[in-house]
């Protein structure tokens, strides 16, 4: 889900269930968690969960599972299983296919894989922030230029950190130095350009959202610098991706629960599950069964009828794709004048 902003006073009156602005600051909650579970581990324990706790994070298949694809495979169910959706935005999805095919050829050919990270790290961690600054914004009521300035600040620092924390091992000591640095200089400016822009927030909710973004970032940091990368790709990824299944569910509820709008709705009235699962269900399924059997599925099927393998055609390829089509949609699809939004409601 991406926002470039929300009100807490949008309402839609037919409306049953809305999207509550304190279940989602409450998902913040995992930064404090992650801090006192590094404090205890390195007071504690001896650095186990640090030593023992994969340095990727998607080196963890239950990590994998968990977070990110999910939620990217549950944005497009959302997407191509509501034919209205389909024909509203046929000609975004044809013209972003072809482009991600077009990137995908040329990036290969004329771009070093380096390059190619750092573009698609940077996409992703725009991605990630905009929604949650954008989520704020409604509840801050920030101008927009202090609005973008904090993004682009928090974004110059979670793509130092991202970088930092997934390319270390092919990075020399110079250059960690200089990705450290950028962080760190990212950061100090998040936090001073914060302080300054805080008093433009009127409500005291307003500022617990708002430093909460803010400490977002921070806290990633911080536990970049002690060498937890788990829990530093964690508590991002959490607020994020949890973020992101409490406006799909509460937007197929209220679509969808009066009388099913699509085959996947109306088998699940039939097989009796309750709306608030289904969409989860799918697509942690599909997530597993992708990331396990992808890849060995279609090797299977090309060794048959061709002969010859492929390398990660659904792990890299397929849901790479999706990845890169969830970025672009989610801007489009969850704007204030989207088909999306009639379905969407808001309480504090």
């Amino acid at each position: 889900m991406s926002a470039s902003s929300v009100s807490i006073h949008d309402t839609l009156c037919d409306q049953k269930q809305a999207v509550s602005f304190r279940l989602l600051l409450g998902l913040y909650g995992i930064i404090p968690v992650c801090l006192l579970l590094q404090c205890f581990d390195h007071w504690f324990w001896q650095d186990y969960l640090r030593n023992n706790l994969p340095s990727n994070p998607f080196h963890f298949v239950l990590f994998q599972i968990l977070f990110g694809t999910p939620h990217i495979i549950a944005s497009n169910i959302v997407l191509v299983s509501n034919p209205d959706y389909l024909k509203h935005y046929k000609r975004h999805i044809i013209l972003m296919t072809v482009a991600i095919a077009i990137a995908y050829v040329l990036g290969n050919m004329l771009l070093p894989y380096r390059v190619l990270f750092i573009l698609v790290a940077t996409w992703t961690i725009y991605h990630v922030l905009k929604q949650q600054y954008g989520v704020a914004r409604g509840v801050c009521q920030l101008p927009d230029w202090a609005f973008k300035l904090l993004l682009y600040l928090s974004v110059m620092a979670g793509v130092a950190i991202y970088v930092g924390i997934f390319l270390r091992n092919s990075l020399g000591i110079g250059q960690v130095f200089w990705i450290k640095y950028a962080a760190t200089i990212g950061c100090l400016m998040l936090l001073v350009a914060a302080v300054v822009c805080q008093h433009y927030i009127t409500t005291q909710f307003g500022r617990w959202f708002y430093w909460s973004n803010v400490f977002l970032v921070i806290t990633s940091f911080y536990l970049y610098q002690q060498q937890h990368y788990f829990m530093a790709v964690l508590v991002p990824r959490f607020v994020h991706d949890a973020t992101a299944y409490i406006f799909y569910v509460t937007h197929d509820y209220n679509k969808h629960h009066r009388q099913p709008k699509n085959f996947i709705y109306r088998y699940a009235a039939r097989c009796n599950f309750h709306i608030f699962i289904v969409l989860p269900l799918i697509s942690f399924f599909l997530t597993f069964v992708l990331l396990a059997y992808g890849d060995a599925i279609v090797n299977l099927i090309t060794r048959y009828l061709l002969g010859v393998e492929f390398y990660k055609v659904v792990t890299l390829g397929f849901l790479g794709y999706l990845a890169l089509m969830h970025y672009y949609m989610e801007a489009l699809t969850w704007q204030k004048d989207s088909p999306y939004r009639k379905f969407i409601a808001f309480s504090k």
